[in-house]
């Protein structure tokens, strides 16, 4: 009250009260949190990205320079020669059920004994189910295992009426341009010819190997190698051989094997696997004016279908995977830092891989429809209807698998699925190592004869003879010492077979360079 002597204390103004610096100080420690998650996850990327990019610039230092033991000049023209005189024997192998040409066989022996008389005089010669040859030339060094170098004789059938359409009669042999032209130019005469010129020139120099080398020479590779190969393999294996190195054809000196990928030497250390299905439906036949919903041909139409919409899935195995790593150095930076972090980056490889059907081939088993039967006139409703189905087995899986998945995938009683009758399905081999002394030969080998080619180990598609040899040796390895572009790669069973003068000498250079390089302990 005025002048009771006492001061009145206003109440305080809510306007004036101060609540935006307790809500600031609460949101500093939250930014912060968040600014210092944000720089970690920064961090942890550049870190993983300069890891990345450290795994690429390692991987772009691994070259070899070797210079080679052999230099000795190759006599070109005898060589394709000697070549164009084996393609003039019709060698072919039809199949499994019909017998060998063996007038051509035994021609051909002859042949080679005339045109390798060195050979034929110094080494041991024995002939095998046959038609098929195991040469030995005994090395100094009995305790050293011998390297065993397959080839074979027999080629595949000229289609009929495709004749006309070559350059040069297919089995002239003809040596035309700088080429030698012929049906097993390339698969796999100029092998044989290649490996046997490589051993008549080291004798003629008076090259005395340490180690036994063994050459094995089989006749019926085109159908399977069940009578030639196998053959001197259980011979070899009942003689308790046990070899450090198995050479056969296989892989060759490719490019554009990957885009901006230069020429690869491509060594296979493993096969696909391989088993044709069939499959086989029955309905009732009829008149085609009264048809069910679906016919044989139709019922067995669509389980073709899903069999190739449901293709197995894409994976990496260790083959494919050690091809990557392999030819990474060879490639653009951006292309090298993907391959070079493949285990990372794999479902984006894998992507990539499968846009090609070559490289998709590699990462999955596949699936290829092949054969179709089904009625005999337009107008009649068949009563069965077929089809064979051809798989290419990846390492890791097994023809069971293949079978169970057909079956699964079909999921149609009225199929019924079923190897192909006379025919058996063949598991994937096991992958020979991709490092140790033996790789390290051939990648040496091929780095002394073909100067700046990337090695590399690689999973092959089709079959050779070397998987018969699995039993006497660790170490069995697919590779053609020729350079073959796509356009070659398409003549291997087609029409104009044929192969460089140069290339076949470069080839035979080879041979007698991994000779030399193998007398060392391995």
């Amino acid at each position: 009250m005025p002048g009771s002597g006492h001061e009145t204390q206003a109440p305080p103004r809510l306007s004036h009260v101060n609540v935006a610096p307790p809500l600031r100080a609460a949101g500093v420690p939250v930014r912060v949190s968040v600014m210092r998650a944000v720089v970690a996850v920064v961090l942890a990327l550049g870190l993983a990205l300069l890891w990345m990019v450290w795994r690429a610039v390692v991987l772009s230092q691994h070259r070899l320079d070797v210079a080679p033991l052999d230099t000795a000049p190759v006599d070109a023209e005898r060589v394709a020669r000697a070549l164009g005189r084996t393609i003039r024997h019709q060698t072919i192998a039809r199949s499994r059920e019909a017998p060998p040409a063996a007038k051509a066989f035994e021609v051909l022996h002859t042949e080679l004994s005339a045109l390798f008389p060195r050979v034929h005089a110094s080494l041991e010669r024995e002939p095998v189910a046959d038609w098929s040859l195991l040469y030995t030339w005994r090395g100094s060094a009995a305790g050293l295992a011998p390297v065993v170098l397959v080839a074979h004789q027999d080629v595949v059938p000229v289609e009929s009426g495709t004749e006309v359409a070559w350059s040069q009669p297919p089995f002239s042999g003809a040596v035309s341009g700088g080429e030698v032209w012929g049906r097993g130019a390339l698969d796999d005469k100029g092998s044989l010819v290649a490996i046997l010129a490589a051993v008549e020139d080291l004798l003629a120099e008076g090259f005395a190997p340490r180690r036994t080398l063994l050459l094995a020479i089989g006749h019926d590779e085109e159908i399977g190698g069940e009578a030639g190969a196998r053959a001197i393999a259980a011979e070899l294996a009942s003689r308790s051989v046990r070899a450090a190195l198995v050479l056969d054809e296989g892989g060759a000196i490719s490019e554009g094997v990957l885009p901006g990928l230069g020429p690869v030497a491509l060594v296979g250390v493993a096969e696909k696997g391989a088993v044709s299905l069939e499959l086989v439906a029955e309905a009732p036949g009829g008149h085609s004016s009264m048809p069910p919903p679906q016919s044989a041909v139709g019922i067995v139409a669509e389980a073709v279908r899903r069999l190739e919409a449901g293709r197995p899935p894409a994976r990496m195995v260790e083959a494919t995977r050690a091809t990557l790593m392999a030819v990474a150095p060879g490639m653009p930076f951006v292309h090298r830092l993907v391959l070079a972090n493949a285990d990372v980056l794999e479902p984006l490889v894998l992507r990539a891989l499968a846009s090609r059907p070559a490289l998709d081939a590699a990462i999955r088993t596949t699936t290829a429809a092949t054969v179709f039967h089904g009625g005999t006139k337009s107008n009649v409703l068949p009563e069965r209807a077929s089809a064979v189905v051809n798989f290419r087995i990846l390492p890791g899986e097994s023809v069971e698998d293949v079978i169970a998945h057909a079956r699964a995938t079909v999921a149609d009683a009225r199929v019924r699925v079923a190897i192909e009758p006379g025919t058996s399905g063949r598991e994937p081999t096991r992958a020979s190592p991709a490092d140790g002394p033996v790789f390290a030969l051939l990648e040496e080998t091929i780095a002394a004869r073909f100067p700046g080619v990337i090695v590399a180990p690689y999973l092959v598609l089709g079959r050779t003879d070397a998987r018969h040899f699995e039993a006497i040796s660790e170490n069995v390895y697919r590779f053609l010492p020729l350079r073959l572009d796509a356009d070659a790669r398409r003549r291997l069973h087609g029409i104009d077979e044929r192969v460089g003068v140069e290339e076949l000498a470069g080839a035979v250079g080879f041979y007698r360079e991994l000779i030399r390089r193998a007398q060392r302990d391995l």
